[in-house]
């Protein structure tokens, strides 16, 4: 688009007093500078990327470097390729009358470095989100865009102070925000940049120190926050960066992931890694429900997690017998002190199967040293060649401190019951037989904690066997590389012997490049984070909690949830919970106002909640959309279906049911879904339709799932109930 020959503006024809030159022609010329500036910064991105990939890799940090700088130029270019002029949130102007402040996703600048988009992130940018009639903070106007298909279709105003009105606004009878509610849903989260509410905005701006909870119930945008407080500390907070471990966001489940997936690529973060607690270990995918809610209530205690340590532990002790170790040469007395100080080499925090080599070479030394110094033909190398072949000494070393896999570790524990009494004394001997079970590998969701734990205290038990095969191959590469050497210097009849250069160690050491063994991908989700962002958080168990904690050091973290949507009841305080499973410096941001469910639909859902907790937090909606609640058999199904795709060319149904829905009641398409109510948790459907909602259980958790359910409509609700 040639944005001098086009507007930027595309209002519909009731909107023509919105076209009035005098209230856009400013917007205009800006827009047409910031596509001049796109244009110039698109083509300059793009040829610093392809001189960043032309040049070599390198080695170490100098490769770690270029892989961010591409990293950082690709994703910016992306955004840029992406948006074009709806780069552009809106405006703002200050009440001293200065120059508009045009905000946007990224910042953005002209040739001469004049500032044409600030960066929403930026503290200059604060006002655009943050400002209310009862604090402006300075600003005197507002002007907030809603962009279709790259051109503005309409714009808001907003006055904050009575001057502000003369020719400078458009003043509708809704805001920016409010309108955007009454659009149609899509299978993925719509963008909401650029209508971040206040009280949204202050939650996703503060610090990153301790644990942050932000509680709130449905339609508060705690999701919004969630996303945008992502990338807002990476961009704002240097001690997060990518360099430092970056920022992992825990989803519960994985259509909530799909609908958010567009949503931090549109704020230009694509470095955050997202995943459901599922995803962290790969027995997660197929993990079934624990069927006996006892044996789940036991295994969601963060003792069960501690029983993890005292059953590695248990191979991990030095034999207690003195032993003679033969080599060719002599024998050497090896006593139980001896095996000790071994054992205690091993750096503090290194992985159970990762600690053996620093062991056995402790080990070695130890019975070097021993040997008698008098027989100069013995060398230590030689010496040790020797000792790697004991198989004595090999076969108790093995024994004492063996390699571990995770799943025999944890599934021991389900099959010996002295094991397990050893491990959690706490347990009575009936939670002992409760725990132990036919297949103790057929893995449930509640074995995940333990098995992460397991995971995370033995490491990996290839790892010593891998670094061993990528030695030997740099070894025989650079043999193999000095014969080539000897032969060059060998043949090189030039008068200056240039190739006798090639003994130094530093060019020989160029010869062979290290970074071409091959390794193993690394595990993206192993941590550790530098803050870690939980939605839904109500949900996670004790034992699931330490899951996270492994992987965040720094205890830095944002904890996004509603006690009353807590399946499984949540009687205690947030501060309570979290200093239990070992959180501190917790603070706590409530959001009470819901955007998103219409009136008519939560006057029936309080009550569904308020009957099995009392004091849940219901928030307060600031929207009608004078449609009611409709009450009717699920025979009904089809037709009420079938009329409101008639009615509604945009938008999605939700179908939810307890389970399955009965064959032939409807058919799913791209606008019709059909879940149960925990996978429609963090979601949100134009139409909601709720069949036999009593089928859904009863108690706090039956009551809970109604209530969320009930909760996902934007538009209408409809409960069908079986004749």
């Amino acid at each position: 688009m040639n944005p001098l020959a086009t507007s930027a503006f595309d209002l519909p024809d009731h909107l023509t007093p919105k076209a009035d030159p005098t209230l856009i022609a400013g917007d205009e010329q800006h827009f047409a500078a910031i596509a001049e500036s796109l244009e110039r910064s698109i083509a300059d991105l793009s040829d610093r990327l392809a001189a960043e990939r032309r040049t070599r890799g390198g080695t170490g940090q100098g490769a770690m470097d270029r892989d961010l700088e591409i990293h950082r130029l690709t994703a910016r270019l992306r955004v840029l390729r992406r948006f074009g002029l709806d780069l552009c949130l809106g405006r703002m102007v200050g009440a001293d009358n200065a120059e508009p402040v045009y905000v946007g996703r990224l910042g953005l600048t002209d040739s001469a470095g004049r500032r044409l988009l600030v960066d929403w992130r930026t503290p200059a940018a604060e006002p655009f989100f943050g400002a209310t009639h009862a604090n402006p903070m300075g600003l005197a106007t507002r002007r907030r865009y809603r962009w279709t298909r790259g051109r503005i279709s309409d714009y808001w105003d907003e006055v904050f102070t009575s001057d502000g009105i003369e020719g400078h606004a458009a003043l509708d009878d809704q805001s920016a925000f409010i309108a955007s509610l009454g659009s149609s849903r899509s299978p993925r989260m719509r963008d909401v940049l650029s209508t971040i509410q206040a009280d949204q905005d202050a939650i996703i701006r503060a610090g990153s120190r301790g644990a942050l909870v932000v509680d709130g119930g449905p339609g508060t945008g705690k999701t919004v926050v969630a996303l945008h407080r992502s990338a807002y500390l990476l961009y704002s907070d240097p001690r997060l960066g990518h360099r430092r471990g970056g920022v992992l966001f825990v989803g519960p489940h994985q259509p909530y992931l799909a609908y958010v997936s567009d949503v931090l690529p549109s704020l230009g973060e694509e470095g955050v890694q997202t995943c459901t607690l599922r995803d962290l270990l790969p027995e997660g995918a197929a993990a079934p429900i624990e069927t006996d809610p006892k044996v789940a209530r036991l295994k969601s205690s963060a003792d069960m997690v501690k029983a993890i340590e005292p059953a590695v532990r248990l191979y991990e002790e030095p034999p207690t017998k003195p032993m003679t170790v033969e080599t060719h040469w002599s024998d050497i007395r090896l006593s139980a002190a001896d095996w000790a100080e071994a054992f205690e080499a091993a750096e503090p925090g290194t992985p159970h199967n990762e600690a053996r080599d620093q062991i056995w070479e402790e080990l070695l030394t130890i019975l070097v040293d021993k040997h008698d110094d008098d027989d100069d033909d013995v060398s230590a190398d030689m010496l040790r060649r020797s000792l790697l072949q004991n198989r004595a000494l090999i076969t108790t070393f093995n024994k004492a401190w063996p390699l571990l896999e995770a799943t025999d570790l944890v599934g021991d524990l389900w099959e010996v019951p002295a094991y397990l009494r050893m491990c959690a004394p706490w347990l009575s001997p009936d939670e002992v037989r409760m725990l132990q079970r036919k297949d103790p590998r057929a893995w449930t969701v509640s074995d995940l904690p333990l098995l992460d734990a397991a995971r995370q205290r033995l490491g990996d038990p290839e790892a010593s066997q891998r670094r061993r095969r990528q030695e030997a191959a740099l070894a025989a590469e650079r043999e193999q590389m000095a014969t080539v050497v000897d032969h060059l210097i060998a043949t090189d009849d030039s008068e200056m012997q240039v190739m006798s250069m090639l003994r130094g160690q530093d060019l020989q050491n160029a010869l062979v490049d290290e970074t071409a063994q091959p390794g193993v991908d690394p595990d993206l989700l192993a941590g550790p984070f530098a803050h870690i962002v939980v939605d839904e958080a109500q949900e996670l168990t004790d034992a699931e909690w330490q899951m996270l904690l492994l992987r965040c050091p720094s205890r830095s973290f944002t904890i996004v949830g509603d006690r009353a949507q807590a399946r499984h009841g949540f009687t205690e305080s947030w501060q309570k919970r979290l200093e239990r499973i070992g959180l501190d410096r917790i603070n706590l941001a409530s959001l009470s106002v819901n955007y998103r469910t219409p009136e008519e639909v939560m006057v029936e859902a309080e009550p569904v909640i308020r009957a099995v907790l009392p004091d849940a937090n219901v928030p307060t909606s600031i929207r009608r959309c004078d449609v009611p609640v409709v009450h009717a058999s699920t025979s009904d199904l089809g037709s009420i279906l079938d009329t409101w795709l008639a009615a509604h060319a945009d938008g999605i149904a939700c179908v939810i049911g307890a389970g399955d829905i009965k064959a032939g009641m409807f058919r799913a398409t791209s606008r019709v879904q059909s879940l149960t109510p925990e996978l429609a948790k963090g979601l949100e459907f134009d139409l909601v339709v709720l069949i036999d909602p009593e089928a859904f259980g009863t108690g706090i958790e039956g009551a809970v799932d109604r209530y969320v359910a009930m909760t996902r409509a934007t538009q209408q609700l409809v409960i069908l109930t079986s004749s």
